[in-house]
């Protein structure tokens, strides 16, 4: 569903010779006639952090965005992301909860939200001064031509692009391969072999793209690509059981994983059971069961 913004603020539009269009998207072989935008144009000329995924993310793949979110508002980055359901809009959360500011690049008319549950991503990215921008004009509803080229535009604003979970064929991939083209930097958060959602990462790491397996690993990227520090407390590692560990490892079903533990399967249905009450797995659509995005940032993992 698409919604109007609610509140009034100024609206712009920058053509290819305006002072504030930013020169990395001027650069594109077909660069936009007008960018339309909200909020702070000033900040197009930051290039920052792309952090994109699946739409129908795991709680994984929404875990590693925040992640990245996160530290890119603490390196001082600003945070580039499509607004989009999934690890879109977990990447830009994890960004703006840690007072970061953040880019949102709309496949709808740029004073209107898409989806309607991003509305919050939306709204906060134009208050903490960053800017929501589009390629096509105010007020338009979603049409399918439009995403391939907010993709390019998003890749065009990155230094470097992470992706934290994706699908072989998908949007996430394009956009990829479209960063890749212009020579920027891309990440990829590793998954499962056996996950279809983790497939287009693991294989953008295998030809080439930077493996990151921890915070450790996005903040040394971020350092050699970006040239900032980012300065953070070291925390203590929570013992996880062996039970959600393997969970991390590959969403599974109740009787996959009694198998793999060597369990009685109704003793791990108890377990689940437990876990799920207190938020620390989730049931999938499919039947798998897998950490929720809490428990994988360390916030329910008490156990």
């Amino acid at each position: 569903m698409v919604d109007k913004m609610l509140h009034e603020e100024q609206l712009w539009e920058l053509h290819p010779d305006d002072e504030f269009y930013p020169a990395s998207v001027r650069d594109l072989e077909h660069p936009p006639k007008i960018i339309y935008g909200r909020g702070n144009p000033e900040i197009l000329a930051n290039m920052g952090l792309g952090v994109i995924g699946a739409r129908r993310a795991t709680p994984y793949g929404r875990a590693v965005a925040s992640m990245a979110g996160r530290i890119a508002a603490e390196s001082g980055i600003t945070l580039v992301s499509g607004g989009a359901m999934g690890c879109d809009a977990a990447a830009a959360r994890g960004a703006l909860d840690a007072g970061g500011k953040t880019i949102v690049v709309s496949g709808v008319g740029a004073d209107t939200v898409y989806p309607r549950t991003s509305r919050d991503v939306f709204e906060r990215a134009v208050k903490q001064g960053g800017a929501v921008i589009a390629l096509v004009p105010w007020g338009q509803t979603p049409r399918k031509g439009c995403f391939p080229q907010r993709n390019i535009v998003i890749a065009a604003l990155s230094r470097a692009l992470l992706i934290c979970e994706a699908g072989l064929r998908s949007g996430t991939s394009s956009t990829a391969a479209a960063a890749a083209e212009m020579g920027r930097e891309i990440y990829a958060a590793p998954g499962s072999i056996f996950s279809p959602e983790s497939q287009g990462a693991n294989a953008l790491i295998r030809d080439g793209g930077s493996i990151v397996c921890s915070e450790a690993d996005l903040e040394m990227l971020i350092s050699r690509d970006f040239g900032v520090l980012r300065l953070v407390q070291e925390q203590v590692a929570t013992p996880r059981n062996r039970l959600v560990s393997a969970l991390v490892a590959s969403p599974m079903r109740a009787d996959d994983l009694a198998h793999s533990l060597g369990e009685e399967p109704l003793a791990v249905l108890r377990y689940l059971a437990d876990y799920e009450a207190s938020g620390v797995v989730t049931r999938l659509p499919d039947g798998r069961y897998a950490p929720t995005k809490e428990a994988l940032l360390g916030a329910r993992m008490g156990d």
